[in-house]
C-alpha cells in the first residue's frame, strides 16, 4: 500500500511585546514567527504613518508565514499612535518624531530579533510611507541589518531639515550598510518619479547595491489593501519581489 502523504505541520505565534529602545524605554511591538526551533531570519516592520494599526499586524505575520521572525514597532509608543480617521493629528505626530529615537528604537528592534533562540543571525527591515523613509535611514545610520526595502518613503529627497530630522536620507546614502530594494507607483507625488530618480542616481554615484521597481497605474499606499489606493496587480508582483529580496540576502547560506 502507498503511503499517503501528509501536510507538514506549520504553526505561527504572534502576540504583542515590549523591548528596550532609545533610553532603555521600552517599546510596544506586535511580534510573529513560524513554530519550531528555526533558524529563522528576522524583519523589521516599520508602519505606515498611522503607526501599527491592524493592517501593518497583518502584514507582520503574512512575513512571519513565510519563514520570518517579524517584528513591527510602535514608533508612537512614548506618546501614543494619531487617530487614523483624524488626518489633522495624523502629520503632526509623524512630523514630531525625532529621527535619532526612531534609529534608537529599530536598533533595539534589530537586536531583540537576533536575541531570539530562533535566529539564524540576520535581519533585514521593510518600511511603508513615513516607515520606507524610516527603512532607508536605518540602513544609512546602522550597521545591524542586512536588507532593506523602501515602500513609497516621502521626505527622503526633499523636505524640511530641523533639529529633529537633521539630515534627507538622499544625503546619507554613501553610508548605506546593506542591499536596498526601492518600491514606488509611477503616480505618487511623495515621492514622484523624479525624486525616485535622484535617489538611484545618488546610489548609483556611491556604487550601492540597489533595484528599484516603479508600478504605472500606481500611486502612493498601493499594498494596503483597506485603503482605496490599493493596486492589487501592482501589490501581488511586490510582494513577489520582496520575498525574492529577503530570501536572497536574509537566508543563513546567503553571504
Amino acid at each position: 500500500m502507498t503511503a499517503v502523504q501528509r501536510m507538514p505541520y506549520e504553526g505561527m505565534i504572534a502576540e504583542t511585546v515590549t523591548y528596550p529602545g532609545m533610553d532603555g524605554d521600552r517599546v510596544d511591538a506586535y511580534l510573529a514567527r513560524p513554530l519550531g526551533p528555526g533558524p529563522f531570519p528576522g524583519v523589521i516592520v516599520i508602519p505606515e504613518v498611522f503607526g501599527l494599526v491592524t493592517h501593518i499586524k497583518e502584514v507582520t505575520r503574512r512575513i512571519a508565514a513565510r519563514g520570518y521572525a517579524a517584528i513591527a514597532p510602535e514608533l508612537y509608543t512614548r506618546v501614543g499612535p494619531p487617530d487614523p480617521t483624524d488626518m489633522t493629528s495624523v502629520g503632526p505626530k509623524m512630523m514630531a518624531l525625532p529621527d535619532a529615537q526612531a534609529v534608537a528604537d529599530l536598533e533595539g528592534a534589530s537586536a531583540f530579533l537576533r536575541d531570539l533562540p530562533q535566529s539564524n543571525g540576520k535581519a533585514g527591515v521593510i518600511g511603508f510611507c513615513s516607515g520606507g523613509r524610516h527603512a532607508l535611514l536605518f540602513a544609512c545610520r546602522s550597521t545591524s541589518i542586512d536588507a532593506a526595502v523602501n515602500c513609497w518613503g516621502g521626505r527622503t529627497v526633499e523636505g524640511e531639515v530641523n533639529e529633529l530630522r537633521p539630515a534627507l536620507p538622499i544625503d546619507l546614502v554613501e553610508h548605506l550598510c546593506c542591499p536596498l530594494l526601492g518600491i514606488f507607483g509611477e503616480e505618487d507625488t511623495n515621492p514622484t518619479v523624479e525624486h525616485v530618480e535622484r535617489l538611484r542616481a545618488r546610489l548609483s554615484e556611491h556604487r550601492k547595491e540597489f533595484e528599484f521597481k516603479i508600478y504605472p497605474n500606481a500611486g502612493h499606499a498601493f499594498f494596503a489593501d483597506y485603503r482605496p489606493s490599493y493596486q492589487q496587480e501592482a501589490a501581488v508582483d511586490a510582494w513577489t519581489r520582496v520575498f525574492d529580496f529577503f530570501g536572497k540576502h536574509l537566508a543563513t547560506h546567503a553571504g
